[in-house]
């Protein structure tokens, strides 16, 4: 497909990908959708954020999340045009969650390749720190559940990516505390 020519689609919204890939005021000449993380390779952020007792963030995918639904993982989103890959962190945890974090530290670049679902994500992981706010579920649609959980004892199932960054974490010498 000739991105030059089609539309991006993020959830609920349409948005021109002149806006991803083109210089501004040139229009998209056609309505084909292309879907970031099955059409392309989409770009994604997530973290690792602790509480000061020490416990991780987690949220449990609902029905309309992109993939992985009913799985937990440790919270991120999609990454906007013309945005830093550690503000779109911070605006995640805000947007869906309400809470503000800090960002303490990167933890790597993942392959988040999904086969059973055709999709393909590059996720920048960041580990972090609670600031403020109490969490609750902005976004029930797409977020079951979300609770504080010890290292040691994180619910099940967890995401692809959720392993993943779990292994580093712990090659890191991570041992279940921050």
């Amino acid at each position: 497909m000739d991105v030059r020519r089609g539309v991006y689609a993020s959830d609920d919204q349409v948005t021109p990908v002149v806006r991803l890939f083109m210089p501004r005021g040139v229009q998209p000449m056609d309505e084909t959708v292309a879907v970031a993380g099955r059409d392309f390779i989409g770009v994604g952020v997530g973290a690792l954020v602790f509480d000061d007792a020490g416990r991780v963030f987690m949220a449990q995918r609902g029905r309309r999340a992109r993939n992985e639904a009913g799985s937990w993982e440790f919270p991120g989103g999609s990454v906007t045009f013309g945005e830093r890959l550690q503000d779109a962190v911070c605006r995640e945890f805000f947007e869906e969650y309400g809470i503000r974090i800090e960002v303490t530290g990167f933890l790597g670049m993942f392959d988040h390749i999904l086969p059973r679902e055709s999709q393909h994500w590059v996720s920048g992981t960041y580990l972090g720190h609670h600031l403020s706010g109490s969490p609750f579920i902005r976004e029930p649609d797409k977020c079951d559940a979300i609770g504080w959980f010890d290292l040691n004892g994180l619910p099940e199932p967890l995401s692809e990516i959720t392993r993943l960054n779990l292994e580093a974490y712990e090659r890191m010498g991570h041992d279940g505390h921050r």
